[in-house]
């Protein structure tokens, strides 16, 4: 199972070609993806999404926040930004979702790579 980041969704959909759509296609294919709840938002806020594409995008099994969720990522965060390094909301939160689940993020950020080395976040990179 893996859990893809926006990132790698909207290049899935683009048509783009690189690693990271080539292993979202298989998962997709062999059932093998989950969504993070703050990847469906992200995704979801886009205006100009064609609403077939949103209706599908809802069908992909989501990932359930745990108890103690919002704490971790909080405290992930002010980890990451203590170390002068980026650390978007969203990214946290997807990135606290996959280390909750043990699931590995396929994504084309390289703002993940801080999430990585400070909470084991396992990236498959595009």
């Amino acid at each position: 199972m893996i859990v893809a980041d926006s990132s790698t969704w909207i290049a899935f959909f683009a048509g783009a070609s690189g690693k990271d759509v080539r292993i979202l296609d298989h998962a997709l294919a062999d059932w093998q993806v989950v969504m993070a709840p703050a990847v469906l938002t992200e995704l979801l806020s886009d205006s100009k999404l064609p609403t077939a594409i949103g209706r599908t995008l809802v069908e992909v099994p989501l990932l359930e926040i745990r108890p103690g969720y919002w704490e971790r990522a909080g405290a992930l965060r002010a980890k990451v930004l203590a170390k002068k390094r980026r650390a978007r909301l969203g990214d946290v939160l997807i990135a606290q979702s996959c280390v909750d689940h043990g699931m590995s993020l396929v994504t084309r950020d390289h703002d993940f790579l801080a999430f990585a080395e400070d909470a084991g976040l396992e990236l498959v990179a595009g």
